[in-house]
């Protein structure tokens, strides 16, 4: 049997049990302890924390998310770091109260769905083998059959009422363990593997008044589209809600036709723009999707935002809407990372630490 050791979590004075071959934040969260994260594979840093004392090996934490210097100081990842003793951290705990807390649990998904819907796009449909809580935008992780201890992170696109169906937006990465060797090639409807969540705090907060600048990029259009179906079809927020949908051409687009009759349906809550940076198409906005964003709305004091796609695009969204008078506590974000990124150090804003 795996030691166990007692991670204490400071501020909150709160102790938990973790495995030596379990990641403190995986341990804290199933326990009920929300600590900042966002990857959960050691390319963010969001989960930044220090060791106040005791030993930890700091597992495969990218070199730019966390560098020799600091490692030296004392800090750590607790998304990939494992105790080595009683452990105390110090993280930057910042729970939002309007935002329920929903414990991590394993789960058991069977494929029911696998369709292309983009170019290198697919939509995986997974029932799970019990009713699943969590909030408008948060992600599961997937354990990559035939490899051990190997996960990938995905986000739902479906909304919190549908809670025993799973909906995930996946693009293929080339040579990746996950979309080449496996969602896009091995997979058929049938397949059972296992999978935990509920995991993230991108989320749509509902207590904002505000009207929402929604911009996504690619697959991150998933947790996007999970906050608008909670906040339309469910009720889940009767404020103004603007999307921002950007692609490079109509191949790389989808989910055009739901946003479009969302918007029909919901003319005074919900307008969707969709855009196109390389491609001429008529129902679609011609150029980057920040700058048609940008040429939208003369300031954007008074709303609020939430982005999600691409680190690169991320990044050019936040300055936008910064741009546009909209404040860093106003903007939640989300990068996409791959396991590409965890070499080449994704990007990220020194601005802002959601």
């Amino acid at each position: 049997m795996p030691a166990e050791y007692t991670v204490t979590v400071e501020p909150l004075g709160r102790e938990v049990t973790c495995r030596e071959d379990q990641t403190i934040l995986d341990a804290c969260l199933r326990a009920g302890i929300w600590l900042p994260h966002s990857c959960t594979h050691g390319t963010c840093a969001t989960c930044k924390a220090e060791v106040v004392d005791g030993d930890v090996d700091h597992g495969d934490a990218s070199s730019f998310a966390l560098m020799d210097f600091e490692r030296d100081e004392g800090k750590t990842l607790p998304c990939v770091a494992r105790p080595r003793s009683d452990v105390v951290i110090e993280a930057d705990v910042d729970v939002d109260d309007d935002v329920p807390v929903h414990a991590v649990e394993d789960f058991v998904g069977t494929v029911i769905g696998l369709d292309d819907v983009a170019q290198d796009t697919r939509r995986l449909r997974v029932e799970l083998d019990r009713d699943l809580a969590f909030n408008a935008g948060q992600y599961m992780s997937l354990r990559v059959p035939g490899h051990p201890g190997v996960t990938r992170t995905y986000s739902m696109a479906n909304p919190p009422s549908q809670s025993r169906v799973c909906e995930f937006q996946v693009r293929r990465t080339p040579g990746g363990l996950a979309t080449d060797g496996w969602v896009f090639s091995t997979m058929a409807v049938g397949e059972q593997f296992a999978l935990a969540g509920p995991y993230g705090r991108f989320v749509l907060h509902g207590s904002r008044t505000e009207p929402a600048v929604m911009v996504a990029g690619g697959t991150g259009l998933a947790p996007i589209s999970a906050m608008i179906k909670h906040a339309l079809l469910d009720g889940g927020s009767g404020v103004r809600l603007t999307l921002y949908q950007g692609a490079r051409t109509r191949a790389w687009m989808y989910d055009v036709d739901l946003f479009t009759d969302l918007a029909a349906r919901f003319p005074d809550q919900f307008t969707y723009r969709p855009c196109l940076s390389e491609e001429e198409a008529d129902g679609f906005a011609t150029g980057l999707v920040t700058d048609v964003l940008a040429a939208d709305h003369p300031t954007l004091a008074g709303h609020v935002g939430y982005v999600c796609g691409p680190p690169p695009m991320v990044e050019a969204a936040l300055k936008t809407l910064m741009s546009k008078r909209l404040f860093p506590r106003d903007i939640y974000r989300e990068d996409f990372f791959n396991e590409g990124d965890k070499a080449a150090g994704g990007v990220r804003s020194p601005l802002i630490k959601r």
